[in-house]
């Protein structure tokens, strides 16, 4: 048959999958990318070459009981209606509004006029009425009250990256999900879920979730005080990185506390790219050792080298690309019109069937079917000789037979 675009796209219809490399090798820090178009190295992701979905490692939900009072939390302190001694006091409420506000202050407490300050930070609101409870009744003052938080200021989590609006979440009472919490950033703004992961930095410690998993029940994430939430795109973590670390500057108080929180970060992304390089070393050495199953064709005939010839991972070879590998053509020798692909029919009722493709790599317009035809396991490549050069290696084979000959009746 000949090789011509028609016949070329008929031979590609064929099914095939290239064989994938491990997902160590699609990592970097844990982001794992088995995807069949991806191709390596890929600095980040764009059109033409993106990583895929990556692993999931989701932080443990944990709850973590009632909300807890903390500083720059509000919190609403009101009387009942009618005349009172709580009422009277000039600085707990004016004689207009029955309704307070109080900002927890540095120290954990707020600070009532006449009646002093009122530790309230770690507690929860029951205990918060607890406190002020036993305040009251201490200076003499009827304790009929009622408190709330107004506004929750004290735990946060932030959302960053490929958002549209990067926000800080406050955490209250109702537990924050993540999806809930993308939400509120605005959503998702990468143009392909598919290449898009959500990573998490939480106490030290780094996790990741697919952003299609967000909205399903696998990947529902209950937030905690002082998460980092990232929407990367990036297959490097550079941006993740300098994100989690410009968080845990702007919520860490001590500057202990920072320098800790920034160690923490940096063995987990440490570790982490450590056990990808020891995964990918592995598999190298297997692979060299031959202990890894590979996919080839075969060059045969008139060639540098007759060899197996190796079909890359995760990704189509063509016969252009045997011919003009290391081990291809030998231009002297070679019948550059006399190139056969023989391949082996995927029917199993046609047990045995092959077909021979013929390319005329002397017509230039042939040979660009070359760069389109795609090889498949198996095939073999065929490339035959010129006649002179058979020629030539008969006169190779017998001239040695002459010399001797000659040699021989000259000492007779």
């Amino acid at each position: 048959m000949r090789m011509t675009e028609q016949t070329a796209y008929e031979a590609n219809l064929s099914p095939y999958t290239p064989s994938r490399l491990p997902a160590a090798f699609n990592s970097v820090a844990g982001a794992s990318r088995p995807n069949v178009n991806s191709r390596l190295p890929i600095p980040s992701a764009d059109s033409n070459v993106r990583p895929a979905q990556s692993q999931t490692f989701l932080p443990p939900n944990q709850d973590s009981g009632p909300y807890r009072i903390g500083v720059a939390d509000v919190i609403l302190l009101a009387t009942r209606a009618g005349g009172s001694t709580v009422e009277e006091l000039s600085g707990l409420l004016a004689a207009t509004n029955r309704r307070q506000g109080y900002t927890v202050q540095g120290d954990g407490s707020i600070a009532i006029p006449d009646v002093g300050r009122i530790q309230l930070a770690g507690l929860t609101l029951e205990e918060a009425e607890a406190a002020v409870f036993d305040i009251l009744v201490t200076k003499n003052i009827e304790p009929a009250f009622s408190l709330e938080v107004a506004e929750f200021n004290s735990q946060r989590a932030s959302i960053g990256g490929a958002v549209r609006n990067p926000t800080i979440a406050p955490i209250t009472p109702k537990p924050l999900y993540l999806e809930e919490a993308l939400q509120m950033a605005g959503g998702i703004s990468a143009p392909d879920l598919d290449y898009t992961t959500i990573r998490i930095y939480r106490n030290g410690r780094l996790y990741q979730i697919p952003a299609r998993d967000v909205y399903t029940n696998a990947g529902r994430v209950r937030l905690d005080d002082k998460d980092s939430v990232f929407v990367d795109t990036e297959y490097e973590l550079t941006q993740a990185r300098t994100y989690f670390e410009e968080q845990i500057q702007l919520t860490s108080q001590r500057r202990a506390d920072r320098a800790q929180a920034l160690d923490e970060l940096n063995t987990q992304f440490n570790i982490r790219q450590r056990q990808i390089d020891a995964q990918q070393d592995n598999f190298k050495d297997r692979l060299e050792l031959g202990a890894v199953k590979r996919q080839y064709a075969y060059l045969i005939g008139e060639v540098k080298t007759q060899v197996r010839f190796a079909l890359p991972f995760e990704q189509t070879a063509t016969l252009a690309d045997a011919l003009y590998h290391k081990d291809g053509l030998v231009t002297k020798e070679a019948d550059l019109s006399q190139i056969y692909v023989l391949r082996r029919s995927n029917d199993p009722r046609e047990f045995g069937a092959r077909t021979a493709y013929h390319l005329n790599a002397k017509n230039a317009a042939d040979m660009l079917t070359a760069t389109v035809f795609e090889l498949r396991p198996n095939d073999m490549i065929f490339v035959s000789e010129q006649p002179v050069t058979v020629w030539n290696r008969v006169i190779t084979q017998i001239t040695p037979s002459l010399i001797t000959a000659t040699l021989g009746a000259n000492s007779n």
